[in-house]
């Protein structure tokens, strides 16, 4: 199962992402009442017409007809075969985690998402699975930290709050030189519409689409898309055996969110360049990171493995926490909250609010110190956003 499946006479059923995004698994033929919009089905059981004799649905855990529309259209959106949709991202997280058995081996990147990094270290780990944290940027790490009992190789990319890129494809083969490792991609900061992890090698693209897949920042759910058919049974087999599932209704929402992925994620990025542009010419600025921007260390790795880049970007202010809280509180636009992903411009500090579970030394090794500000860049006039910006730190730093 260390490959990406067997696609020998599967193609998504259309060519165009939008096409898939509006149509794949929204065919009206499957209602009665030919519904244009799929309907919000809160049955919780399903009539059967004998014991076992049923219309594709028992009970609404093991299956729900608006999940099988979103798992569908966000299959086809991927580039892959088999979606899955979860009642949040870690949730996701943790039913691949629960393909691994006590005593094996996972390799994850050292800037990984805070609630993941927490769930590694503090609650997985305790069934006796090992985590080990590298630096994915460089492939020899990588290489040095698989052991015999490696199972799972669990990549970011671009990492969540540092902006490091990982050479997916280069990863994926490196994974694949050993029997029976799993490659994972956590694609949830540059969503289907930027970057397919399956095209690239791996075995599992995963998503919170709580963030870009649905884009509105009103449903938390976690997305899996796989090619393979053995892995995508084990994994729907654990959705059932465990109960991860999100509700009807999030599904809707979802499903709803991903008709306008590909022009949202457009001006994500036509406004993050500004912002992030600006950033880099800002004397309050120490350092930005955008890979979108050629001054990314990544970007040559950026432009050959994905056909964009989101709005998300991290800096480093020329200031200590007290000026650092100061600009955050200052803005005016951009709203001092969790999350991302959202049509909303959203601004936090990672070391006390995302990333405050990573312990302190890790923090300070990749960076994530007093003056780092992770930004979230949404749809508002960029001009506005560039503005609100601007206020703040002088704001701050005059303090």
């Amino acid at each position: 199962m260390a490959n990406s499946g067997d696609k020998t006479g599967w193609l998504p059923p259309f060519k165009g992402f939008c096409t898939d995004a509006i149509h794949a698994g929204q065919d009206p033929e499957q209602w009665k009442s030919k519904l244009v919009v799929p309907a919000i089905t809160l049955a919780t059981t399903f009539k059967q017409e004998a014991p076992g004799e049923h219309s594709g649905y028992e009970y609404s855990r093991s299956g729900n007809p608006t999940r099988t529309c979103l798992e569908k259209c966000v299959a086809a959106v991927e580039g892959g075969k088999h979606g899955l949709a979860f009642s949040s991202g870690l949730a996701a997280t943790q039913t691949i985690i629960n393909l691994l058995k006590a005593g094996d081996h996972v390799v994850t990147t050292d800037d990984v998402y805070g609630g993941t990094n927490r769930y590694f270290r503090r609650v997985a780990s305790k069934f006796n699975l090992e985590f080990s944290f590298v630096d994915f940027t460089d492939l020899g790490n990588v290489e040095k930290a698989i052991k015999s009992n490696t199972k799972l190789l669990w990549v970011e990319t671009p990492t969540n709050p540092t902006m490091k890129i990982t050479d997916v494809r280069a990863v994926s083969e490196i994974a694949h030189r050993h029997e029976d490792i799993l490659v994972v991609v956590d694609n949830t900061f540059m969503s289907s519409y930027f970057q397919r992890p399956l095209s690239l090698g791996a075995d599992i693209s995963y998503h919170s689409a709580t963030k870009y897949m649905n884009g509105h920042t009103d449903v938390v759910m976690g997305l899996i898309i796989v090619n393979d058919d053995e892995l995508r049974d084990k994994l729907y087999f654990l959705q059932y055996a465990t109960g991860p599932t999100p509700s009807p209704f999030d599904c809707y929402m979802a499903n709803r969110g991903l008709k306008t992925l590909a022009l949202r994620m457009e001006r994500h990025q036509q406004n993050a360049i500004e912002v992030a542009k600006f950033l880099e010419k800002h004397p309050l600025v120490e350092k930005v990171k955008y890979a979108g921007l050629p001054s990314h260390p990544q970007y040559e790795i950026m432009q050959k493995q994905a056909t964009g880049c989101s709005g998300m970007l991290c800096f480093w202010m020329k200031g200590n926490l007290q000026q650092t809280k100061k600009f955050l509180s200052s803005m005016k636009i951009f709203i001092l909250a969790e999350s991302l992903g959202g049509f909303d411009s959203l601004a936090e500090h990672p070391a006390i609010m995302t990333h405050a579970s990573v312990p302190p030394e890790q923090r300070a090794q990749l960076g994530i110190g007093d003056n780092f500000v992770r930004l979230s860049v949404g749809l508002e006039d960029v001009k506005d956003l560039i503005e609100d910006i601007d206020q703040a730190l002088k704001i701050a730093v005059s303090s």
